[in-house]
């Protein structure tokens, strides 16, 4: 492999072969890699400003994650690539490589926090080898691909290594280690005894988590992250004196022997967690103990939590957890969970005899265990923080999306954890095959029940019991009418804000029989709406008469670029910098259609300008005599009231703009009175008159022109284009302004200075979860009736609600080259939520809600913070949980933008009738 030092090569080292054969040799070699995937395969960190610079000279990739910076805003992106770009220099990754930390002989550092797409690409090795033969440069910045999770195996590239901070306990001397996760105890062992120059056999390396010996790492098979050991933690060198391994001594820096007995904690054979204790996923025990209360024997504190033993006369559940980098959006969802009052009583108690080790959807009962045995500790240390290191580390082993350090999003963890506890804790060993039936019919209740008996068959746990409730999916195929209704259960409900399920459209309305002024019109509409929805708003806004359509088009470059005529379509095919227009038609069996376009006479040539004109025509067959009527007809409305040296009657007034009905044709009345040197007739192009403007007949690709005269014979077509040649004496006649200056459908304008907005209530939200709206595209139904894939329209209802209900604000919005949070303030009851109205079925339950935790996101995409709030049943008070840090917060403070998912607990029957003996106002809003 050539050298990579600086400074680099400026030249390439053979003639240059044509960009498209580059582009062709590095997607091939792409593909082959992807088909060969294994653990081990190298892979190279590339700079993406310089990865991004090649792609613009070779043309995109397939197969590669990268965006071009150029452009990165969205528009038209496309057209980057068609511009000629010159051939890029050497490879330079100098501006993603940290010089920190680079003296230890490892492979070079990278700076931290990275984003893969945007700072850098990974490319495979024989990638890396062609580059660097065609270009040089450099530095070379290897990783390994490796594979995680238990369930199902995931290939990723190690891009961050593990970094280990190494404590010399002879001198106190720092040094740092960097090592795959996936590297064993013994490789652990053998790296620091070769840069220490220690023999192995002397070493004795310990989790020195917090600068607290934790747990000696005994050279074993066991990988680094099995042994929970995390990015930039420490770990302690000891040496011993004595030769034999296992010897009880050694001198520490000061000289003093060494206690060097592994300092394991006394282990019962009962587990915190109410299960088989678990020391780095190894079981020692296999009875269990049932706890009474809150708090449990400090004896049985894991070494994690050494320092942590019980406070007996301090309140649990006050407890915070430590930030083990970027893992604030677990402490987040962990803290809420932890305190759900029938979580806390679960995992208090024994729950040994519900742990399924043999479902193949769960995690061998592990998960559960280790949630158990976090949830102990927070509730049984008093106010002492928590690292929740092994329950990292079984969450990471068992969803690999959530290894690493990188932020990452509350609400999807939390949508993991409850599926997989309930997974760990089904009651049900063997899941029966059940055979769906279809609704066909039959009364909602009846469906509703079967079809919850049919999941209760298969999916029975605490989960289910108390955070699952159900609700009414109708699909409607739009062809056949075929409705299908199913009864489906949800964990949680991911609930819209009403500015992120809208989107404001302005499009221009023209009259197609030439009885009104062009007027743009600004509608709201669904985003996942379709053509006809926007033609439903319009028409509600431009007062569309029953016996009237709208015929949408999409105007560029002056010229219909395609009709709009789908009505099934998806509004996400318009974007934002398009021009749309409607024509107001009469409803009827139309044969030709005019298109009418403008094009400026001028001494340098001809010019498209303006939009263009669509109408009608009744006649067959069509003579230019009928083409022309129409014509005059559709400029009717732009007639300008005016005077000029060239045609007023002596007045020197300009010309007057009416609008709506009053901006009608001139009457014969007014004709008659007017010095007008252009006749009515004239102007009518009628009989009698020359007309004033000349028709040219022209094709689809608009390179035909043929002159149109009165008596000209138009070929019978359901599509006539023409074009209107504009001359001085047509702009004297007629106000062209209205053709021009088309709106985009949304104009992005400077972002006004931040404001509080209006705020939106949760039922607000709610309703547009409830709202009807059509199936996107990637998301067809399969119509049983049509026996083809349908854009059906689906309305959602709530059946039957869970004790805890949980609302997922949908704050967060992605697309290719668009990433949005919206903190918008949405208010939310903290008290008596009641919805019961929106429940459809009636067995009598109690439906009213009080809120008792929040996972709060604070700031923007990849740089935001996540707190919670959580309520103690026991006092009735709220506490902000930041991490380590652990305060009393008021009732008022909890509300705020930042709230990101809410969790509420169905009052009890006894407490409603306890509400209702209350004196009015004697309790908060």
């Amino acid at each position: 492999m050539a050298d990579s030092d600086f400074p680099m090569d400026n030249g390439a080292s053979c003639v240059p072969i044509p960009p498209e054969e580059e582009n062709r040799i590095v997607s091939e070699l792409v593909k082959e890699s992807e088909l060969n995937l294994k653990e081990g395969n190298l892979y190279f960190v590339v700079s993406n400003r310089w990865f991004s610079s090649w792609q613009r000279y070779a043309g995109p990739c397939v197969g590669m994650l990268s965006t071009d910076e150029q452009s990165s805003n969205g528009q038209h992106a496309d057209r980057v690539h068609s511009e000629i770009a010159a051939r890029p220099g050497p490879i330079d990754n100098s501006d993603i490589i940290s010089n920190e930390n680079n003296c230890d002989g490892n492979s070079l550092d990278i700076y931290r926090m990275l984003e893969e797409g945007k700072d850098y690409v990974l490319v495979p090795q024989k990638v890396w080898e062609i580059l660097l033969e065609w270009y040089k440069g450099g530095p070379a910045l290897p990783r390994k691909l490796i594979s995680q999770g238990v369930i199902q195996k995931q290939y990723s590239v190690e891009v961050y290594p593990l970094s280990l901070n190494v404590t010399d306990a002879r001198d106190n001397s720092k040094s740092i280690v960097k090592l795959s996760k996936k590297a064993t105890l013994s490789e652990l062992y053998e790296l620091v005894c070769k840069m220490k120059g220690v023999e192995q056999k002397k070493a004795h390396i310990w989790d020195y988590f917090n600068l607290k010996k934790n747990t000696l790492l005994s050279g074993s098979d066991q990988t680094l992250e099995d042994a929970n050991l995390m990015m930039d933690q420490d770990i302690l060198l000891e040496v011993s004196v004595d030769s034999d391994r296992s010897s009880h001594s050694s001198m520490d820096s000061m000289g003093n022997e060494l206690a060097l007995i592994p300092l394991e904690p006394p282990r019962s054979s009962v587990s915190i967690a109410g299960g088989p204790s678990m020391s780095n996923g190894h079981s020692t025990g296999s009875s269990f103990n049932l706890f009474q209360g809150s708090s449990a024997s400090s004896s049985l504190i894991s070494m994690d939590n050494r320092n942590g033993d019980v406070c007996r006369g301090e309140r649990g559940g006050l407890a915070g957890l430590q930030n083990l980098g970027n893992t604030c959006f677990m402490n987040s969802a962990l803290q809420c969970l932890v305190h759900t009052p029938p979580l806390v009583e679960y995992f208090l108690q024994d729950y040994s005899e519900e742990i399924n080790m043999d479902n193949p959807l769960g995690m061998r009962g592990e998960l559960a265990l280790a949630f158990g045995d976090l949830l102990r500790k927070l509730w049984s240390s008093g106010r002492t923080a928590i690292p929740p290191r092994q329950f990292k580390g079984k969450l990471a082993r068992f969803a690999p999306q959530f290894s690493g350090y990188n932020q990452h999003d509350s609400q999807e963890l939390l949508a993991f954890l409850l599926d997989g506890l309930h997974e760990d804790l089904n009651r049900v060993k063997q899941k029966p095959y059940i055979e769906m039936k279809d609704s066909d019919g039959r009364p909602d209740e009846e469906v509703a029940s079967e079809c919850w008996k049919n999941h209760m068959a298969r999916n029975d746990s605490l989960i289910v019991d108390v955070c699952q409730g159900q609700y009414k999916s109708t699909l409607v195929c739009p062809v056949c009418g075929k409705i299908s209704i199913t009864f489906d259960p949800f964990m949680y409900l991911s609930i819209p804000l009403p500015s992120t399920v809208t989107r404001t459209m302005t499009v221009t309305v023209f009259y197609g029989d030439g009885s009104g002024l062009p007027m743009p019109f600004t509608v709201n509409v669904l985003k996942q709406g379709c053509f006809r929805d926007l033609c439903t708003s319009l028409g509600t806004a431009c007062c569309l008469k029953s016996d009237e359509m709208l015929l949408l088009a999409e105007v560029y470059d002056h010229k219909i670029f395609r009709y709009l005529e789908n009505p099934l379509e998806q509004l996400a095919s318009i974007k934002d910098d398009e021009r749309i227009v409607a024509y107001r038609l009469k409803k009827g069996a139309w044969k030709t259609k005019l298109e009418i376009m403008h094009r400026d006479k001028m001494k340098s040539g001809e010019k498209l300008f303006g939009s263009p004109l669509v109408t009608y025509l009744v006649e067959d067959p069509q003579y230019g005599a009928n083409i022309e009527a129409a014509v005059h007809k559709m400029l009717s409305p732009l007639r300008r009231a005016y005077s000029s040296t060239k045609f007023h009657d002596g007045k020197e007034d300009g010309f007057m703009s009416a609008g709506g009905n009053e901006q009608s044709s001139i009457s014969s009345t007014e004709c008659e009175s007017s010095n007008l040197t252009t006749s009515c007739s004239e102007q009518e192009g009628t009989s009698g008159g020359e007309s004033s403007f000349q028709l040219v007949l022209t094709n689809e690709s608009c390179l035909n022109n043929e002159p149109i005269e009165k008596d000209s014979l138009i070929k019978p077509s359901q599509l006539i284009r023409v074009f209107l040649d504009w001359t001085d004496k047509e702009h004297e006649l007629y106000d062209a302004s209205f053709l021009r200056d088309l709106p985009e459908v949304h104009k992005a304008g400077f972002p006004a200075k931040k404001t509080r907005q209006e705020a939106i209530s949760l039922f607000s939200c709610l309703e547009a979860f409830l709202t009807e709206e059509p199936l996107g595209p990637d998301d067809m139904w399969y119509c049983p009736r049509c026996k083809e894939h349908r854009q059906a329209t689906k309305k959602l209802d709530l059946w039957k609600l869970p004790e805890i209900l949980v609302f997922h604000l949908k704050r967060f919005s992605y697309s290719r080259y668009l990433k949005n949070k919206l903190d918008t303030f949405v208010n939310f009851p903290i008290h008596n939520l009641d919805l019961t109205k929106y429940v459809k079925t009636k067995d009598g339950q109690s439906y009213v809600y009080d809120l008792y935790a929040i996972s709060n996101h604070y700031g923007g995409l990849g740089g935001g913070h996540y707190t919670a709030y959580a309520k103690l049943i026991d006092d009735n008070k709220w506490y902000h949980f930041d991490d380590s840090h652990v305060s009393p917060v008021t009732e008022a403070e909890i509300k705020s933008s930042a709230a990101y998912v809410l969790f509420y607990q169905r009052r009890s029957k006894a407490q409603m009738e306890g509400e209702s003996q209350v004196p009015t106002g004697s309790h908060g809003k």
